[in-house]
């Protein structure tokens, strides 16, 4: 997996703004976020129903449904794949997801303007955003070895070029409607 997703928390980072590590441990959440999710629609994208015709109503079902959050999409990632984001990302599973849900909680609290009650410090951020890079990493690595897809590269609606592909899905999906109804099944 390119390491290149975290370069703009880098540039953030090495910078001299004052709010760097605030904006660099948001930026970097979005990221992780954003790369399950990747990962998990282009899982999906392997269903022999779907063609590119169906890429805008896939879309569709996850932008209109509002109570898929990160946790759900794990929880759906988990329900589709015989592979575990948790066998992904090995021995440091429970420590880098109690990080990831300490980070989500405290972006959260800023995002809404809100105070953290931890008054987190630009190096307690930064500690974040390492634990953020290691599950981003592994998380990457495992899907590219498992799927083909590292869910960093831009296109997550394309079909592998693994031939066994198949076999890592466990739940036949068959039309928009089973997305649907998958997505139903794990919403908050």
């Amino acid at each position: 997996m390119s390491n290149h997703e975290f370069d703009t928390i880098d540039l953030l980072l090495s910078s001299d703004a004052p709010t760097r590590a605030v904006d660099a441990f948001a930026l970097a959440v979005i990221k992780i976020e954003r790369q399950l999710r990747k990962i998990f629609t282009n899982l999906v994208y392997q269903a022999e129903c779907y063609g590119s015709e169906d890429v805008p109503k896939l879309r569709d079902a996850l932008s209109s449904n509002t109570k898929i959050y990160f946790s759900q999409i794990e929880a759906c990632f988990n329900a589709l794949s015989s592979i575990s984001t948790k066998e992904i990302i090995g021995k440091d599973y429970e420590r880098l997801t109690a990080r990831l849900q300490e980070a989500i909680g405290y972006r959260n609290k800023i995002f809404h303007g809100q105070l953290t009650q931890k008054n987190l410090s630009a190096s307690d951020l930064e500690q974040l955003i390492a634990d953020l890079r290691l599950w981003s990493e592994l998380l990457g690595n495992g899907a590219e070895q498992y799927f083909g897809y590292d869910g960093i590269k831009r296109n997550s609606f394309q079909k592998s070029a693994l031939p066994d592909i198949h076999k890592v899905i466990k739940i036949k999906l068959t039309s928009i409607q089973d997305y649907v109804d998958l997505l139903k099944a794990h919403q908050r």
